[in-house]
């Protein structure tokens, strides 16, 4: 049975030749790795994402909701004048209030206020 870590480690050897290649080289390697990492990084700003802002929810049985029509309040959890959340591809990342934009009276915007951390994970019993 071979030892399925043998491979990364030849690899690795490789990969260490290769910078010591390129250092020798004048370090052109190292100028077409910085090249490279910057094309990847233009390729990840391109990447679409979907930016959400939720003002509340509401929870009601099907039977109300099928009594809905034009004109209904829904209540939603949300008072007015509470931060709002601001959801990136179905995670809050920050909330902010709501705010009418300057340049046209008809928009909304959001003024983010707080900037939300990656969740943590820690155990607390």
């Amino acid at each position: 049975m071979s030892n399925p870590f043998e491979n990364a480690f030849q690899d690795k050897s490789a990969w260490q030749q290769e910078g010591e290649l390129g250092k020798s080289l004048g370090g052109s390697v190292a100028r077409d790795e910085k090249m490279d990492s910057g094309r990847n990084l233009d390729s990840i700003l391109r990447i679409p994402v979907t930016i959400q802002v939720v003002l509340g929810s509401a929870t009601m049985p099907v039977s109300n909701l099928m009594k809905l029509g034009r004109g209904a309040i829904v209540p939603l959890d949300h008072r007015v004048g509470e931060p709002v959340d601001v959801v990136v591809n179905g995670r809050v990342i920050a909330r902010g209030e709501v705010v009418v934009v300057e340049d046209d009276n008809s928009r909304f915007g959001i003024s983010l206020t707080e900037i939300v951390g990656p969740p943590t994970n820690d155990i607390t019993g």
